[in-house]
């Protein structure tokens, strides 16, 4: 088992709730907010049942998601307390997040004012190539012990010492299917149930 004491964690899905705050973002975006459709969907537009934008309403829409919105996210159910348990048992938490680096700030004082024990934010962007993570290079320098993800194309790439927890959110539409999952060492519903699993089952099995 690895020396390391890092756990890296993904924000969106993971540690907050990026489908709630898309609401938020259509609604400053276009006055209204969306009405709940599919509360099971995996993508946030499936979720809300917005429509498909083009032109001058697509880049009114992407404005939204600014300083603003990366900064006032609210937090999954038990993911604080979750990721209190992990630091207490003397594990560092990363956050390693697909966001664009100038916004890495504003996930910082996010995660900050909402109280997760996470000093640290490392911002790697998206990327569309599906056979490489635009987080493996991340991890690749960081050498956590275990890397928990809500989306199973980010995990393409990462080495293989790396515990590579999948949480396995709303299941309507889910990319988390597939011969990729071949590659993952264990599947959670939220990162509350990663932490009581790693911590009081996990570990005993070491």
């Amino acid at each position: 088992m690895s020396t390391s004491k890092i756990i890296a964690i993904d924000a969106d899905g993971v540690l907050v709730d990026y489908n709630l705050a898309y609401a938020s973002a259509w609604e400053r975006a276009f006055g209204e907010r969306p009405v709940l459709q599919q509360p099971h969907a995996y993508w946030a537009m499936d979720r809300w049942g917005v429509a498909t934008l083009q032109g001058e309403a697509l880049n009114r829409f992407r404005a939204s998601f600014d300083a603003q919105f990366w900064s006032s996210i609210p937090a999954i159910a038990g993911a604080v307390q979750a990721c209190e348990q992990l630091c207490a048992a003397g594990y560092e938490l990363v956050c390693v997040s697909a966001i664009k680096p100038q916004f890495a700030q504003a996930r910082q004082a996010n995660l900050r004012e909402l109280g997760f024990p996470i000093a640290r934010v490392i911002a790697t962007s998206s990327s569309a190539d599906l056979n490489q993570s635009p987080k493996a290079q991340a991890l690749a320098q960081l050498r956590p012990v275990a890397f928990v993800d809500d989306f199973l194309p980010y995990f393409a790439g990462v080495d293989a010492s790396i515990h590579k927890a999948l949480v396995l959110r709303e299941q309507g539409g889910s990319p988390n299917t597939g011969p990729g999952l071949q590659a993952i060492h264990s599947t959670h519903t939220n990162l509350a149930a990663f932490a009581d699993w790693w911590l009081n089952h996990f570990q005993e099995e070491q």
